[in-house]
């Protein structure tokens, strides 16, 4: 279940991904597969090639990329999260949802 995103977030970061950008939008989100986690960071790209290559960059398998016909993305969790969104200068993403107290 995902909550704490508007929807105009949700719909630039869809529009930046089907423009074949890299997008990251962090949201709070349960799930019970992954106990200990309240947020996920979703990094999206329809251009695959380039979402590969970014994945790359942050030692992400191309494995790993949710093949969702829409919305390709990585799925980013705990630590591997925190330490990306740092990389990408995505601040407001770590203070908004308190990434650096976890």
């Amino acid at each position: 279940m995902a909550f704490g995103v508007k929807r105009a977030e949700l719909n630039t970061w869809k529009e930046l991904v089907k423009a074949g950008e890299i997008a990251i939008l962090t949201h709070f989100w349960l799930d019970e597969r992954f106990p200990g986690c309240d947020t996920v960071t979703k990094v999206g790209c329809a251009d695959l090639d380039k979402l590969e290559k970014w994945g790359n960059k942050h030692n992400l398998e191309a494995a790993w990329i949710h093949h969702d016909p829409y919305y390709p993305h990585f799925d980013l969790f705990g630590d591997r999260q925190y330490e990306i969104l740092v990389k990408e200068n995505c601040w407001n993403h770590i203070e908004r949802f308190r990434l650096d107290k976890k």
